[in-house]
């Protein structure tokens, strides 16, 4: 935790090339390591007791996520629900209240062409759960706007998280793991590719935990480099197989809608290329859901608390 506290008030003196340029570097130097639990960690496929399968007795869960991190990314939300809209698909999108203007109008597109809004944070600065007080003063505005927002759905900027604190949150989810992750800040993965509950304190019903569960865009083009989607394809055929939960975060923000990629953003198209490699390969096999109906889901089918 410690050594958390001095990278994010270091981080803003760095350049930004810098800190990806370090990043990269780390990344290219740990990926031997991981080879046995990244992109694929067999243990996280076991299925919950009890498991009755999904909806409509499909396959596998889809669900698309979206972190908007930026203003930029905030810009490129249109294009982005462009994008999604020529190929059938829908997704859940999540702003950061406190870190740039969020325009009504904004959300009220997103949700009347059935995207859905959760709130990402509250300032993106690495700082959320740097002490319990900061956490419960930036909780009560976190709830504030889950309230004026109408969301249900949460998650924390960075990856980072403390489930047992995220309680006190009137959220009915929290999307802030991840199944196998070592690359991210907080490396702990939930080791599973279904969803799950999490207790609360003071008799309030559990909410249910999305885990991602297949590399994050950031990861596989911004810091990996990498030059196509195998990787989604790998990880996606390999949860289809075990009837798991596939679910991707990507954010606008590092996707060029046109034009050269820079630095740090890769290709909308290698998304696009994504989305039809579901349709082609899956049509019919899976069940698409946003992040909110999985948890409808989930709460109704009253699974039992994971182990």
């Amino acid at each position: 935790m410690v050594s958390r506290k001095v990278y994010y008030r270091v981080k803003p003196l760095v350049p930004r090339r810098v800190q990806l340029l370090m990043r990269r570097l780390w990344t290219r130097r740990m990926m031997p390591r991981y080879e046995h639990v990244w992109p694929v960690n067999e243990q996280a496929a076991r299925p919950p007791a009890d498991w009755r399968g999904w909806p409509q007795g499909r396959q596998f869960a889809l669900i698309l996520t979206h972190d908007v991190d930026t203003r930029r990314g905030r810009d490129r939300c249109e294009d982005l629900m462009r994008l999604e809209e020529s190929l059938g698909f829908r997704s859940s999108f999540y702003l950061v209240p406190e870190r740039y203007s969020i325009p009504a109008d904004l959300r009220e597109s997103l949700t009347s062409r059935g995207f859905e809004v959760g709130v990402h944070g509250l300032n993106h600065d690495g700082r959320l759960y740097e002490s319990r007080d900061l956490f419960d003063r930036r909780a009560a505005r976190i709830n504030m706007y889950l309230k004026q927002w109408g969301c249900t759905g949460f998650r924390s900027p960075a990856m980072h998280s403390n489930l047992g604190w995220l309680g006190c949150l009137d959220i009915r989810y929290d999307a802030s793991t991840f199944d196998t992750d070592p690359f991210e800040p907080q490396p702990q993965g939930t080791d599973t590719i279904f969803p799950f509950f999490v207790p609360r304190d003071k008799g309030r019903s559990d909410y249910v935990e999305l885990p991602y569960t297949l590399p994050q865009d950031f990861t596989l083009f911004v810091l990996m480099k990498q030059a196509d989607i195998s990787i989604w394809k790998r990880k996606l055929d390999w949860v289809a197989a075990r009837g798991g939960m596939a679910l991707l975060i990507t954010h606008p923000d590092y996707m060029t809608f046109d034009g050269r990629p820079t630095f740090d953003t890769y290709p909308a198209d290698y998304y696009a290329q994504f989305l039809r490699y579901v349709k082609d390969r899956y049509e019919g096999l899976y069940w698409p859901a946003l992040a909110a109906d999985m948890a409808r889901f989930w709460s109704e089918s009253r699974m039992p608390v994971q182990d």
